[in-house]
């Protein structure tokens, strides 16, 4: 199947969120920053999203689903790396990210888990923080270089 990843169109959201919706991920709060996201398109569908709230050199990265029948192929991993370039072009120092499932995948991406307390106070008022998100959900950061546009372990 081919896949390609963009960013969104104006006609997007609503099928993020239905993607949201299945994948049992918060949609609150992704309206405001869907400028900043992207979807995995097979032909005209949407099959997968990442998503970024950017704060000056600290970003969000959240919305990261893939439709179930194709997880497993490495779609996840291009989506949030393609987000992780995203915040880079952005300016982005760090990416922080909320996960109550993910947190073997994210670490395979360079995230590490950290205390709340040690996420920027803007990612920390962001909606996704402040309650979308259970306080049971992993806090995560990863570190980016923009010289070797690799993520730092």
């Amino acid at each position: 199947m081919d896949v390609l990843i963009e960013p969104t169109h104006a006609g997007d959201l609503p099928e993020v969120l239905a993607l949201l919706e299945r994948s049992g991920l918060p949609r609150d709060g992704l309206r405001d920053h869907i400028a900043a996201a992207l979807v995995a398109r097979s032909g005209a569908r949407v099959v997968g999203s990442a998503a970024l709230e950017l704060y000056g050199e600290a970003a969000l990265l959240r919305s990261v689903a893939v439709e179930p029948a194709l997880r497993g192929q490495g779609l996840g991993r291009r989506l949030a790396l393609a987000a992780l370039d995203l915040a880079r072009e952005h300016g982005a120092a760090e990416v922080y990210l909320l996960t109550e499932t993910a947190a073997e995948f994210f670490s395979r991406l360079g995230f590490r888990p950290i205390a709340r307390a040690e996420v920027a106070p803007e990612v920390q008022r962001s909606v996704e923080f402040a309650s979308a998100c259970p306080a049971s959900a992993t806090a995560m950061r990863s570190e980016l270089i923009d010289e070797t546009r690799r993520l730092v372990p």
